[in-house]
């Protein structure tokens, strides 16, 4: 596992002792029925964790972008700032 991963599911994981895996997270910000499992680390994926690492995290797990596009741009509806993925 990467140190990019690492901080991440440490970020999503805490707030929600959540105890997500790589996987799961992976699994959480490419597909909206399965982000409906695990919303509150889904949410604090995109809006807590830096682009940067986003895009390191979406292109280490080999994830579609448009997939994971869509999720951000559904989460995007919820809230009063931009999410950076669901440009």
């Amino acid at each position: 596992m990467s140190t990019v991963t690492s901080k991440i599911l440490a970020t999503i994981n805490a707030p929600y002792s959540a105890g997500v895996s790589a996987w799961e997270l992976a699994q959480c910000i490419s597909s909206l029925d399965a982000m409906k499992k695990a919303y509150g680390p889904t949410f604090s994926f995109f809006t807590e964790v830096e682009a940067e690492a986003q895009h390191a995290f979406v292109e280490e797990m080999h994830l579609d972008a448009n997939a994971v596009k869509a999720v951000a741009q559904h989460l995007a509806t919820k809230v009063p700032f931009p999410i950076a993925l669901a440009a």
